[in-house]
């Protein structure tokens, strides 16, 4: 694990399985339709059961930078916050705004639910193709601003699946608690 404490709260990187996380609740890399997919969207919608696909289909989808919440079901989080990506392309197509505007949105709706613990994996950074190192530092420097204002959540748990994903992740947030 490496951690980054921002006052009384932190940053967690840690390498596992986001359905494992015991948190108040997980956000889901998830499509448009919300109706599950493939990588971290499958996981989620399995481990979740039936109940979470019906009820996402009354959400009528989601758009690229926002964020829809659903309970948990058979998850041990409460809730599960459902975050729609941009696909990368060449870096030059507003990605970063709204790689940025989809974890803004996901904290926000976190602080109007007053939850206090939640855990992220690395959006877009999958079948999205988003470059894993610009996607965690736009990642860690919105979640890290965010824990610098008033908010309600005080452990921000970043999940990784693979050992390569954790290392990269872990240098990237050392970098940040460096930076002046």
């Amino acid at each position: 694990m490496s951690s980054l404490q921002i006052g009384a709260r932190s940053i967690e990187c840690i390498q596992g399985n986001i359905v494992d996380e015991r948190v108040d609740a997980i956000v889901n890399a998830a499509n448009r339709k919300l109706q599950g997919g493939g990588g971290v969207d499958g996981a989620i919608h399995a481990a979740a059961g039936p109940g979470l696909v019906e009820e996402c289909r009354k959400l009528g989808g989601c758009a690229t930078g926002d964020a829809k919440i659903t309970k948990g079901h058979k998850l041990a989080a409460k809730w599960i916050i459902h975050a729609v990506g941009p696909v990368y392309s060449d870096g030059k197509s507003g990605e970063a705004e709204l790689l940025r505007r989809t974890y803004l949105r996901c904290l926000q709706i976190a602080k109007d639910r007053g939850i206090i613990t939640i855990a992220f994996p690395a959006i877009s950074t999958g079948i999205y193709r988003y470059p894993l190192r610009e996607a965690a530092k736009i990642a860690f420097d919105t979640i890290a601003a965010h824990l610098e204002a008033e908010t309600t959540i005080t452990t921000v748990r970043y999940i990784l699946w693979t050992r390569d994903a954790f290392d990269e992740h872990a240098e990237i947030l050392q970098m940040i608690r460096r930076a002046p």
